[in-house]
């Protein structure tokens, strides 16, 4: 009977096979979101651009520009 049992359960390795299918979809959905965070960064917004804009004129020196975009970034 004990035997049957086994049999009809694949001996674990159903359960192994499954755990094995959710950890890699898993993982897969992790990398796919990391990667994505990882490359893609903080959108930059018209903050920015206004800033570089004001730079290249140099309507502000390098300092400023440091200063201020450390602030937009935080």
């Amino acid at each position: 009977m004990l035997a049957c049992a086994m049999g009809a359960m694949g001996g674990g390795w159903m359960a192994l096979w499954a755990n094995g299918v959710v950890a890699f979809w898993g993982s897969v959905i992790w990398l796919a979101v990391w990667t994505i965070r990882r490359f893609t960064g903080r959108p930059r917004g018209n903050g920015f651009r206004t800033l570089e804009d004001r730079f290249a004129r140099g309507e502000i020196d390098e300092q400023e520009f440091e200063t201020r975009r450390r602030v937009l970034e935080s």
